[in-house]
């Protein structure tokens, strides 16, 4: 995998700044469930906040910056529309309850999906951008593809739930068009070239974007969800319970959550692929037949234990507040990488997930700013970013969570 050292600004932050940046907040009672935060004061604020952000194209741009980071980001690219902040942005607005013909904010939802689509129209068809917006702050510290792999996850998300047929038609083309730009130019080690300062959080979007998209019915090329899930598995030592530190800017909570994310993305999709697997393997003719399905399902388990190995392993460390605060203070890494573990711990289920709701929820009201956004303290401090992240965290196992959540478990 190619990495370009790209520095933090803003490095010598400390945590201290995020308690003086947040505005105190009143006492709430404890405990609160994630299908509650659905209608939580500070998700209704977030929402509101994000919707009066989106530009007249449909798009969102990265939006207001920390003060902190002075004159480090191009003012020009504050309000200039940009996949990457779009596609997530219209994916905080559907797990918030909208989608493009349903909720509230349905028209903001519908509107982005059709900005991000014409995006993805106008790109040529070679390389992996879908983007001609270049120089954000997300691409810089994510990853040169970052908008890629959030367009091909929104466009999962939405695919068959436009307002009319037209409209699911231009979806499943931009679908396909975009999947068949990250099959084109995966690596043979499973990753892309992405270029950043922590790019293992955008090989693990990818990831998702891939099985996602596996999940809503596009046509995805197995070998390159297999090499994904190979890569991240390689990822994890067993024996220390760590992640290697390849792309995470060194810090344990990006590499963590990234792949531990891609290894539950894959997950995901598996249980789906193995009861059609076990199913071939009834109906096999022929040994040669057996054997092959035979280790197509030993993949999946080992993928599962593996998963299984990692999420206790991360588990294991959520008391470590150091571990936590990520690079030390709240920045769009850390947000993303909430959304990853509380992904899969929400898939796990039972009192770790509880537990985790609970105080990763605390935490976001605590630096939730008065206006309802939420701004990062170091490297993506952009508002859209940073309030989408959070959102999607706050509605994590919620009525309207990823597709992942609603495929059988069993």
């Amino acid at each position: 995998m190619s990495y370009r050292s790209v520095s933090c600004a803003g490095s010598v932050l400390l945590l201290a700044l995020v308690t003086q940046a947040a505005t105190p907040r009143p006492e709430k009672s404890p405990g609160r469930t994630a299908v509650e935060n659905l209608g939580s004061e500070p998700l209704r604020r977030g929402v509101a906040w994000l919707v009066r952000a989106q530009l007249p194209s449909g798009g969102w741009g990265q939006g207001e910056e920390a003060q902190t980071m002075g004159q480090s980001a191009n003012p020009s690219l504050r309000d200039l529309a940009n996949v990457a902040d779009t596609s997530i942005a219209a994916l905080a607005l559907i797990r918030a309850g909208n989608s493009p013909r349903s909720g509230e904010h349905r028209a903001a939802v519908a509107k982005a999906v059709e900005f991000v689509a014409s995006e993805i129209e106008r790109s040529d068809r070679n390389s992996l951008y879908v983007t001609s917006a270049r120089g954000t702050r997300v691409q810089a510290k994510l990853g040169t593809y970052i908008d890629t792999f959030l367009a091909a996850t929104l466009l999962a998300e939405v695919k068959g739930k436009m307002p009319d047929e037209t409209a699911n038609r231009r979806v499943t083309r931009a679908l396909d068009g975009v999947m068949e730009k990250i099959e084109r130019n995966q690596l043979a080690n499973g990753t892309w070239d992405n270029q950043g300062w922590a790019p293992v959080l955008a090989q693990s979007m990818a990831a998702k974007a891939i099985n996602r998209a596996a999940q809503a019915g596009a046509t995805v090329d197995e070998k390159v969800r297999t090499k994904a899930e190979v890569y991240a598995r390689d990822q994890f030592d067993k024996r220390t319970g760590g992640f290697k530190a390849d792309g995470s800017a060194g810090v344990a909570l990006y590499s963590s959550a990234g792949n531990l994310g891609a290894m539950q993305d894959s997950d995901d999709t598996n249980r789906v692929k193995e009861r059609e697997l076990r199913g071939r393997l009834e109906r096999a003719s022929n040994e040669e037949e057996r054997r092959k399905v035979r280790g197509e399902i030993d993949r999946i388990a080992g993928n599962r234990r593996d998963l299984n190995a990692a999420r206790s392993a991360v588990v294991g460390r959520l008391a470590d507040a150091r571990f936590v605060q990520g690079f030390g203070s709240n920045g769009g890494e850390e947000y993303l990488s909430y959304m990853n573990i509380g992904e899969s711990l929400a898939a796990g289920g039972g009192e770790e997930w509880q537990r985790w709701n609970r105080s990763i929820n605390d935490n976001l009201e605590r630096v939730q700013n008065q206006d309802g956004s939420w701004t990062g303290h170091h490297c993506i401090t952009g508002r859209t970013f940073c309030t989408s992240a959070a959102l999607l965290v706050l509605t994590l196992g919620g009525d309207n969570a990823p597709i992942a959540s609603r495929l059988p478990r069993r």
